[in-house]
């Protein structure tokens, strides 16, 4: 199958070219990314999405358009079927979930076009009212934590954000650790989230709330989370050995993917801990900066903040604490807060060891932190 990569990375150009490559006979559409790829895939793909993440390491992901439409039907079995707005980017695999989603329900997407800001997300959210044979239309939309907490601020002084965030059936929040403080906002200004769990290898969040949609299958293998099921990519593209390693198949034949994520399972419901490399040594023992990170979050003020490895002369290593200024914060005073509340939460041994305030915290374009371009700026031999 012939494999094209758009010269427009604008919403509606995507939009045209997976309704090509999903619902009609047009060629595979090459998205994000500038990776050199193949002038041909393999029959049946839909997409090959290429991002970097926030480690930095490059990737090209083939979706077949049968995961995506799978994914996209087990999203309307989970949540309802309705009208979508587009408010992440078109090329990562969210946006481009939201645009299949919309297309397998027969309906046009509303598109925010340009820098994410609350004011036109909420015109577009708010232009979206529409009924059927008198019945109201639900409405849906996607959104990274760090969208939310900008709409979340915006909405204390501006009553149009805060009707648009109560207008929609379902939120659906991933792409990163969704802090409860955060959540716990958006309940009381009347916003339904719906926290989901997946990556671009799993056609974007395929656990909802912790329970996996319907078709998907969760299993914890040695500590780690592996997904199986019809929303599987078919591997990497020109990788064939990481393809085997990250989805391999088990001795009845399924296929599954190594998410590389810690985690459990407690009567069907997935809790995720973090990732398995994202883990330093400090004093000889373990710790994760994910877990650190969560109870640093828990923190009023300091729910974006960003947790990295750092170097530490007595310890060998230790953590530092990136987030933005804010009312209140102080590097000394709210460092001991976070030293205290870490160490209560996890143990003594986890309390970073530094806490450094910011203008902002740089994201990448699909709304997750540059983790890479902090580590660069502040971890390592940066202490």
């Amino acid at each position: 199958m012939k494999l094209e990569r758009l010269t427009s990375d604008g919403p509606r150009d995507v939009l045209r070219a997976l309704r090509h490559a999903v619902l009609g006979a047009g060629p595979a559409v090459a998205l994000g990314g500038d990776a050199v790829l193949p002038t041909e895939v393999a029959a049946g793909t839909a997409a090959v999405i290429t991002t970097s993440g926030s480690t930095g390491v490059p990737k090209s992901v083939a979706i077949g358009r049968n995961a995506l439409i799978a994914s996209a039907f087990a999203t309307s079995a989970r949540i309802g079927e309705g009208a979508w707005l587009l408010a992440v980017p078109a090329t990562y695999v969210a946006g481009v979930q939201v645009l299949v989603r919309a297309l397998v329900n027969g309906r046009e997407p509303a598109m925010l076009t340009g820098p994410f800001r609350p004011e036109p997300f909420a015109a577009a959210a708010l232009g979206m009212a529409s009924h059927e044979n008198g019945i109201r239309v639900p409405t849906y939309t996607s959104l990274v934590p760090a969208q939310l907490q900008r709409l979340l601020d915006a909405a204390e002084d501006d009553s149009d954000v805060a009707r648009a965030l109560r207008s929609f059936e379902a939120i659906l929040v991933g792409g990163q650790a969704l802090a409860p403080a955060l959540r716990e906002r958006a309940q009381t200004a009347g916003a339904r989230i719906v926290r989901t769990y997946g990556s671009t290898e799993t056609c974007g969040g395929c656990v909802y709330d912790g329970r996996a949609l319907d078709g998907v299958k969760v299993a914890i293998v040695d500590g780690e989370v592996r997904i199986s099921g019809p929303t599987l990519a078919d591997g990497y593209v020109g990788d064939p050995d990481r393809t085997a390693e990250l989805f391999p198949v088990d001795a009845d034949g399924a296929r599954w993917y190594r998410t590389g994520d810690g985690g459990d399972l407690a009567d069907g419901v997935l809790r995720v801990t973090g990732r398995l490399d994202n883990v330093i040594v400090s004093g000889g023992v373990n710790v994760s900066l994910d877990r650190v990170e969560a109870a640093v979050r828990g923190i009023p003020g300091l729910e974006s903040a960003v947790v990295i490895p750092v170097d530490d002369e007595r310890w060998g290593q230790g953590s530092a604490v990136i987030a933005p200024h804010g009312p209140g914060l102080d590097e000394g005073r709210t460092l001991d807060l976070v030293r205290t509340e870490v160490a209560a939460v996890i143990g003594p041994v986890a309390r970073p060891a530094r806490l450094v305030l910011i203008d902002a915290v740089p994201l990448l374009a699909s709304g997750k932190p540059d983790r890479a371009a902090l580590r660069a700026r502040f971890g390592s031999a940066k202490n």
